[in-house]
Formats: structure tokens, sequence, C-alpha cells
């Protein structure tokens, strides 16, 4: 089930949420049962037979999670027992990654195997459950710190909340048990709070605006030129990066409005989920887009891959090996392609010459941390350059059609406008044909409203304040990330800093009309792009 669609809106949630409280006001335990059963309904709705999937998923990680829980609570530890936690741990782990990489990975390594060495591997037809990756990383998580010892005592029907909680169980954010469990047992979330209705409405209607308005909106500008690509045409400088732009602000909106949509619905429940998303184009260099993009996944790959490999513990070469090595497999977990494979590796490196920028400056500038204001909107500049060139292999279907991407973005192709644009322009068309601008029949509004839609969405990337900053008030999110002191491009300045939440008749108003348009905007069924990792 969408969130972007009537049954959610106007059906399950509500529906849900009232039962919900009118349940808990009298039975906590049964309450608590009510909502696994609902969210396992709202997995149920794309596919009733992956409900069997979830449910063997969450009874097999309980058990594993219980056996490590209770080691502890007997006094064992990981070094003392004989290598039985570790082998109880490891097991848990295993059993995940084969039950991920048999739904998610089997076709891609037949397809790979088969291309290598010429033999033909059936593995059938494998459709991909939904929101696998995410439910198993959580779960491998819980394994991870049942066996350090850091998890509580719960009941398998909270666990199976923990895993099944339906805002975020489609894809994101990927959340801890301690996060979670211990805000539905707090005396306050267990009737409803006026303001949490409120504060939870208007962040979702934020986030559904943003997924039916802005993301579906100019995804029909970015979708035709990634077709084009693949189809084999060729593309010109300004029609290359129109669709690479378009992409790049359709998947900020789209992911974007579904970490504000999760976040809205749960609060709803009086729930505080982790923060997923904090302006990520807004980034100075690599490392900081990664603290600011799918900001669950970047501490999960940090806290059980990264440091796992070793981290930066055994010397700066390994470190880079690891920093690889972490986000080639971060490429592979979106995607079972070699172009996901190849945008890790790409972040990579990239984070790997941040890395290696940073320990050349300190060491030749020994105490100068601070930038100047040309150097910073440069660190912008290149940074955003580099994520857009990826997100040209994230999107396109082949290496081939990311290649014409690129060849048509890096000027190969030439620059050419519409012919009807060109004709209207007067003296400007001789002064363009003297540069080398050349012309083709058609497709002149597409043209300007390709544009139109990318000069009106970047500036509210760049410059408009974030969900969680217009929501200061009342603290949207579990971490609340505060504007980081030299920003190239900091939260806005003057009128900007005012455009704040709160309880008001006017902004009653403003989030109203935003959720009416969001609503309207409903005319067609809408994935959200992550839900296919």
């Amino acid at each position: 089930m969408l969130f972007n669609s009537y049954e959610f809106l106007f059906a399950f949630l509500p529906l849900t949420l009232v039962v919900y409280f009118l349940i808990t006001a009298r039975h906590l335990e049964l309450g608590i049962a009510w909502l696994v059963l609902a969210s396992l309904f709202f997995y149920a709705w794309w596919n009733p037979i992956y409900l069997v999937l979830i449910v063997i998923s969450m009874l097999f990680n309980y058990g594993i999670g219980e056996a490590l829980s209770n080691a502890y609570r007997r006094g064992r530890r990981p070094d003392s027992d004989g290598g039985r936690m570790r082998a109880w741990l490891i097991g848990g782990v295993a059993a995940n990654l084969v039950v991920l990489g048999y739904f998610k990975y089997a076709a891609f390594l037949a397809g790979t195997v088969g291309g290598v060495t010429g033999w033909s591997l059936d593995v059938g037809h494998i459709v991909l459950p939904l929101a696998i990756s995410f439910f198993t990383f959580q779960q491998i998580a819980y394994l991870v710190d049942a066996y350090r010892g850091i998890t509580q005592e719960y009941r398998f029907l909270h666990y199976a909340l923990f895993v099944s909680f339906f805002p975020q169980l489609i894809a994101g954010p990927i959340v801890h048990h301690r996060e979670m469990l211990p805000q539905f047992l707090q005396p306050e979330n267990l009737k409803p709070q006026v303001a949490n209705i409120v504060v939870g409405l208007s962040i979702f209607f934020i986030g559904l605006f943003k997924k039916t308005v802005l993301a579906d909106g100019v995804a029909q500008y970015a979708t035709p030129v990634f077709d084009a690509a693949e189809a084999g045409a060729t593309l010109t400088f300004l029609e290359a990066w129109g669709g690479a732009l378009a992409y790049t602000l359709q998947l900020y909106f789209d992911f974007s409005g579904y970490s504000d949509m999760a976040i809205g619905a749960a609060r709803l429940f009086g729930i505080r989920l982790p923060l997923n998303f904090h302006s990520p184009y807004k980034a100075t260099n690599i490392i900081e887009f990664w603290r600011r993009w799918h900001i669950t996944l970047s501490r999960f790959l940090r806290d059980y891959l990264y440091i796992a490999l070793g981290g930066n513990r055994k010397g700066p070469v390994r470190r880079y090996v690891n920093l690889g090595a972490t986000m080639v497999l971060g490429g592979l977990w979106h995607g079972a392609g070699w172009t996901f494979v190849f945008w890790g590796a790409l972040h990579g490196l990239y984070l790997m010459i941040n890395h290696g920028w940073r320990a050349l400056r300190a060491a030749w500038f020994p105490g100068r941390d601070r930038s100047t204001a040309w150097g910073r909107a440069l660190a912008w500049a290149i940074t955003f350059l580099a994520v857009v060139v990826s997100w040209v292999f994230f999107r396109a279907a082949s290496f081939d059609a990311a290649l014409a991407m690129l060849a048509g973005m890096f000027g190969r192709n030439g620059v050419a406008l519409p012919v009807a644009l060109v004709a209207q322009s007067g003296w400007l068309a001789d002064w363009l044909r003297e540069f080398g601008v050349g012309v083709y029949d058609g497709g002149g509004w597409r043209f300007v409203w390709t544009w139109a839609w990318i000069g009106g969405l970047l500036p509210l990337a760049l410059i408009w304040p974030n969900t969680q900053q217009i929501m200061a008030r009342v603290g949207p999110a579990l971490a609340d990330y505060a504007e980081r002191d030299g920003d190239a491009l900091a939260w806005g300045r003057g009128v900007l800093r005012r455009v704040v939440w709160r309880q008001t008749p006017l902004w009653a108003a403003l989030m109203g009309a935003t959720g009416a348009l969001a609503v309207l905007s409903m005319t067609r069924v809408s994935e959200f792009l992550y839900f296919q990792f």
C-alpha cells in the first residue's frame, strides 16, 4: 500500500489510528497486537504471499536474538562461552543474507556467471519481496546488538511491532529497537495527543506535496531523456543536463517526501522516528553528503560494516580499502545490477579523495580550518557535480545509456536548441549560431518546461528550509540536525529563518492547502523510487 493512495489516506490510516487508541485506552498489549496486524495487512496489500516470508523472518530473528540476550542475562560473555554466542550470531546473520541474496541477487548472479562462463543458469522468475532489504538490515542490527548485550528483554509481540511498524516498514528509516520500542510504552503515548495529531499531519502533508506535486511533476521530464539514452539516441548538452538534473531533483523530492510522510505518520501515534534526510544537496563535500542522505542507512553501513571491517583503526591504506568496500556493498544493496555497483564504487572513490584531501590540507596548512566563502561555493559546486554524475549511473538502465548521457553532458554532441525557440529569438539567433549552437525540430515546449521545473525546484533544494527546520519548534524527529557552521549554502537569511511552523490559524490554513493540493495531484499510481530497493 502506498502512502500516496486513497486507500491509505482515507481508510487505512484513520481506521488504524482510531482503533489503536480505543484499544490501548483499555489494554496496551491488545493495542500493540492491533498495530502489528494492521502493519502486516499494510505489507500484504502488495502481495499477500510474502506475508509468510516476513513472519518467518521475524520468528527466526527473534529466536536468535533471545538466545543471545538470554546468554547475557545468565552472565555469559562472547569471549567466555567457547564461541557459542558468536556462532549463533554468524548463523543468524548468514541466514538473513542468504534469504536476501536469493530474492534480490540470484538472477543477477546467474546472469553474471552465464555471461562470463557461457553456462545457462535458470533460477526461474523471482519477484522481489517488498522492503526485504530494509527489514533484513533492521533485524541484522538487532542480532548484532543482542550479541553485544545492549538489547532489552521484549516480548515477541513487541519485536514484531519493531520490525513491521508500517510508517517505516517499506522504505525506512532503518531503526534500532532501543530507539522505537520504549516510546510505545510511555504513558503519554497511550492516548491521542492533539499536538501529535496536528504536527504529524503537517509533516505528512508536506511530504505528500513533495511526492505528488514536485517529484511526480518533474519526473515526466527526466524519464524520456533516460529512455532516449537507452534507445541509443544522441543527446545534446542541454538535453542531457536537463534529464540528469530533472532526475536529481525527482529523486530528492521523492525520497525527502517519503521520509517526511514516514515521520509524520509515526508522529500521529506519538512516535518519533530517526531523521533520515537533511538537505543533502547543500553539502560542501561528499562526507557531509552521506551524513545528510539516507542517514540511517549511512549509520548502518558505518556501524555494522565499515567498523566491522576495521574502520580507520588499521592505518590509512586499510581505511581507504574499507571505505571502498563499504560503498560498493552499499551500491549493491540499492539494486542488483552493475550500474548500482559502479555507483557505489564511484562514491567510495569520492570519499577516498575527500578524506585524502582533508589529510593533505591538515598537513600543508596546519591550524587553518576556516575556509572562504568562495572556497565553500567552489566546494559545493564540485560536490554537486560529482553527485549528479553518479546519479546518471544510478538511474540509467545500462552502462551504454549512462555513457550516452555523460557524452551529452560533457559536450561531445554539441549544444542545440529547439528551432522554434531560436526562430523567435531575433538577433540572438545569429549570435548563437556564431558560437556553434545548433537547432533541432520539435520539443520546444518540453525544453521550456524542463528548465522551468529545474529552475523552480533547485532553489527549494538549496535555499528553502527543509521540513525539520520548518518544524524545529516541535522536534519532528529523534535526531534533529543543527545547521552546520560553514555550510556553503546555509539555511536562508532574514525572512527565510522566520519560516517556522507554529500552531496558528495561518499555518493550519497553509498546511490544509498543501494537503489538498497534494491529494488533488494524486491522479495516478506512482510508487516511491526507493521501493525497488
